[in-house]
């Protein structure tokens, strides 16, 4: 009798245990949410007060105390604003656009084909460039005296010495638009791909295939519609990053005048610190075209969605779709060919010691160019290893917990909830950056590393926890409730079952924050203060100069630490369960 009792009392325990589980949803957890709101969203506010004081004549520090428009009269008597602003517009308005259609055209044509497989291993390194050595690399590689216009010389185009041609640092910012597309199309493919789980685009376009639709013409009506919500506000991160960005803009885009983030920049670093005013209110304005800019976008879609109802419910079937094919595959490869090329063009300079024009190759080799830099390059690279290393480890944590507690609690997640979490890469870095540096001027804490760290922290975040929730949402539920069932606690549940079942996304998601956190220009420049440098300062520091080789040393390397990182997040799942079928895939 006492041998059936003790199994009984068992089974009571565990039930009791699982009952005062599911009755205290989320648990410790409940703070986490809270405090990593806190943690990115005030800084923000802090950030765009510091920023909107100044720009409206207040800043005790800078000797304004009274308010003034005179900030704003200074502004709009700046000479090249206009052009500035315009080209701004025009080259973040159309490289959206460009990286859009290029997403959607990739996805509608090649989607569950298999050379789309093929295609989407090569997100990963895409995604891990930063985006100033893809800047430098198209530099070296579309300039007149470029690898480009080395390979077809003199054999094709006659040219002995470099083209008069100014085909980088164009008036109409061409190469920045191109740069643009290059980084930011792999970024909204990534995002359609996360989306198209969520709606079973397979399912949709078979079901619209029966019905006699083209495979390109099915995706548009099927999937399309139901797609474009899910991705909308990626899409506007991008938007609002093509119109503020600035390590690109100073590499590719023209100089005189800038676009209008390099323009603020410059008035934020002359010595004359009066300038600091008319400069705040740039970065006001930039953000009032980042928000006005969305604003449109957004009425676009509308209007699209308006238009496009007849269409949609129209009778038209479509042909095969091998057009869009190969515009698309075209089009996707000369991308890739594009970013390759670059790549290889940093790899040939950093090794370079004579290269004369118009030679394909090099004449000399050395690894000269390293062994001088390495005195230079030490400092920035610890300094970008160890904040990148410590940002990302914050960011799991708090990406981690809110998760969790999300699971546990079983909260879904809202719009508002997406709308706060994308908050910092649709606001203008430019736009609080400086107040942000105001803020730690005043608490004695600019040009420290916990500074610098925090600053990257904001936007490693975002990213961190983009990348890890839908694998974290998607982990069926059913083996946390067996754990609880066999008596383990929810602690023990969360590190003997759920983080080994999603080891491999969380280096994944801790991979894409590193990225992120090396390629972090502007907030760099602001919290360190000139006193911590990192590899992606050095390198766009290095860009404008007239020793490529230099230049590439830095850039080739600011580019090798994300790459490791995509490699270390790949590999360490694929050795601890190299015997445990699925877990290392």
């Amino acid at each position: 009798m006492a041998e059936t009792v003790r199994p009984l009392k068992a089974t009571e325990r565990t039930i009791g245990r699982t009952a005062r589980l599911a009755a205290r949803p989320g648990g410790r957890l409940v703070f986490v949410p809270a405090l990593t709101l806190a943690l990115f969203l005030a800084p923000i506010g802090l950030g765009l007060i510091g920023t909107w004081a100044p720009a409206i004549g207040y800043l005790p520090a800078l000797g304004g105390t009274a308010l003034s428009l005179d900030p704003w009269r200074q502004l709009a008597a700046a000479p090249g604003l206009a052009g500035a602003v315009r080209l701004t517009l025009v080259t973040g308005f159309l490289s959206t656009a460009l990286a859009l259609a290029l997403a959607f055209s990739l996805l509608a044509a090649w989607h569950g084909r298999p050379a789309f497989d093929r295609f989407r291993r090569l997100l990963g390194p895409l995604l891990a460039m930063p985006h100033a050595a893809l800047a430098i690399g198209l530099a070296f590689l579309l300039s007149p005296s470029g690898w480009l216009a080395r390979i077809v010389s003199p054999w094709a185009t006659g040219w002995q010495r470099p083209p008069d041609l100014l085909l980088v640092q164009d008036p109409h910012g061409l190469a920045l638009t191109l740069g643009l597309v290059l980084k930011e199309a792999p970024f909204l493919l990534l995002m359609g791909l996360a989306a198209l789980n969520q709606i079973d685009a397979g399912r949709s376009v078979a079901l619209a295939r029966t019905a006699g639709y083209g495979p390109t013409m099915a995706w548009a009506k099927t999937v399309l519609p139901r797609l474009y919500p899910l991705v909308r506000l990626p899409v506007y991160a991008v938007l609002a990053y093509s119109l503020s960005v600035v390590d690109m803009a100073m590499i590719l885009g023209p100089a005189t005048p800038p676009p209008l983030a390099p323009l603020v920049l410059r008035w934020f670093d002359d010595p004359d610190l009066g300038h600091r005013f008319m400069a705040a209110a740039g970065a006001c304005l930039q953000f009032a075209l980042v928000a006005g800019a969305i604003a449109a976008w957004h009425g676009v879609e509308r209007l699209v969605a308006r238009l496009a109802r007849p269409w949609l419910s129209a009778g038209g079937r479509g042909g095969g779709g091998a057009l869009l094919r190969l515009v698309s595959g075209t089009a996707g490869t000369a991308a890739i060919a594009a970013a390759g090329l670059s790549v290889a063009a940093l790899a040939l300079w950093s090794l370079a010691r004579r290269w004369r024009f118009p030679d394909a190759l090099p004449g000399e080799w050395s690894l000269g160019n390293w062994m001088r830099s390495v005195d230079g390059l030490a400092p920035p690279a610890v300094t970008t290893l160890s904040v990148g290393l410590a940002a990302t480890l914050i960011a799991l944590a708090l990406a981690v917990g809110c998760l969790e507690y999300e699971r546990r609690a079983g909260i879904r997640p809202t719009t508002r909830a997406l709308w706060l979490l994308y908050t910092p890469l649709l606001v203008p870095q430019i736009a609080f950056l400086f107040g942000i540096q105001v803020f730690l001027v005043a608490v004695r804490l600019d040009g420290s590393w916990l500074a610098l760290t925090w600053s990257h922290l904001l936007f490693v975040l975002p990213y961190v926890f983009l990348s890890l929730a839908d694998p974290w949402r998607r982990l069926d539920e059913r083996y946390r409730r067996i754990g609880a069932c066999l008596g383990a606690g929810p602690a023990r549940v969360f590190w003997r079952i759920t983080v080994p079942m999603l080891l491999r996304p969380i280096l994944v998601a801790g991979a894409v924050g590193f990225s992120v956190s090396v390629a972090q220009y502007l907030p760099t420049l602001f919290a360190g203060a000139g006193r911590l440098s990192s590899l992606t300062t050095e390198a766009v520091g290095l860009a404008a100069g007239a020793d490529r080789r230099v230049a590439a040393v830095f850039a080739f390397a600011q580019m090798a630490l994300p790459s490791l990182g995509f490699m270390i997040a790949l590999a360490v799942p694929a050795m601890l369960y190299r015997h445990r079928r699925g877990l290392q895939a």
